[in-house]
């Protein structure tokens, strides 16, 4: 408590927290002036920012803010859900495209013989194939460190040979005592993995919905149950030696004298 006054801490509601993350928009930009960015990227230059919320109604459009740490603060006009739509997209497509590419490491000596190299570069070209990226590194010991360009001849070495199935996304760099470099896949070879388990996944819903069918219990029919056109039989037709027909009763009663 300072002069008689105590410092009131100031809660934030639900709706500002889901904004906190976003950038601010129309009135909620409470700056004396913005530098204005027209929609197709055009500088207006800097104006008051009821200027600028005048424009973009005048365009029904939305005033984002853009740049906040800049003085003034950079504003843009667009259309913001269209815009928030299109980013929601490409964020969920990147992790989409994360989660179905692996990384996998491979270690190399820097003094590596040429069963062992080839032996490596088999696992590096089976990865690549498959559609993962692969981190390789190489292992630097001892005075080895002060010969980090060997190091990189290695790696470069190893791009080339397996170039026809991913090409370098991440350059040689030293990473501590050991030197590192990424290798992805070609787009193709990424995209066909991703569409391959998306449907491997098709098939395996298609599959566990035939068995659940499969295990609904069937109802029987009672096994003392008789078929509905079925008629008692009374009796029994013989044949007779001349060919006539004679009604034999299906039952005898035998009675002893």
């Amino acid at each position: 408590m300072h002069g008689g006054l105590s410092r009131v801490r100031r809660t934030t509601t639900a709706s500002e927290e889901q904004h906190i993350s976003e950038p601010r928009i129309n009135d909620r930009i409470r700056v004396p002036e913005v530098r204005l960015v027209g929609p197709n990227g055009e500088q207006v230059g800097i104006v008051r920012v009821e200027d600028a919320l005048r424009l973009a109604q005048e365009a029904d459009l939305d005033l984002v803010e853009v740049a906040p740490t800049a003085r003034p603060p950079v504003c843009k006009l667009m259309d913001f859900g269209k815009f928030k739509y299109e980013s929601d997209m490409k964020a969920r497509e990147a992790r989409k495209n994360q989660a179905n590419t692996i990384l996998k490491e491979i270690r190399f000596r820097l003094k590596i013989d040429p069963h062992d190299y080839a032996t490596k570069k088999g696992h590096v070209e089976r990865f690549l194939s498959a559609g993962d990226k692969v981190k390789v590194m190489i292992m630097f010991r001892g005075r080895e460190q002060s010969r980090p360009e060997m190091g990189q001849r290695l790696l470069q070495r190893l791009a080339e040979d397996v170039a026809e199935l991913g090409s370098v996304e991440s350059l040689p760099r030293l990473d501590g005592r050991n030197m590192v470099m990424v290798i992805g896949p070609h787009k193709k070879k990424a995209e066909a993995k991703a569409e391959n388990k998306r449907r491997k996944e098709e098939e395996d819903a298609a599959k566990a919905s035939v068995s659940a069918q499969d295990a609904e219990p069937v109802d029987a029919a009672p096994a003392d149950a008789a078929p509905a056109d079925a008629q008692p039989v009374e009796a029994e037709q013989a044949a007779t030696p001349e060919g006539g027909n004679e009604t034999v009763p299906a039952a005898q009663e035998t009675t002893s004298a």
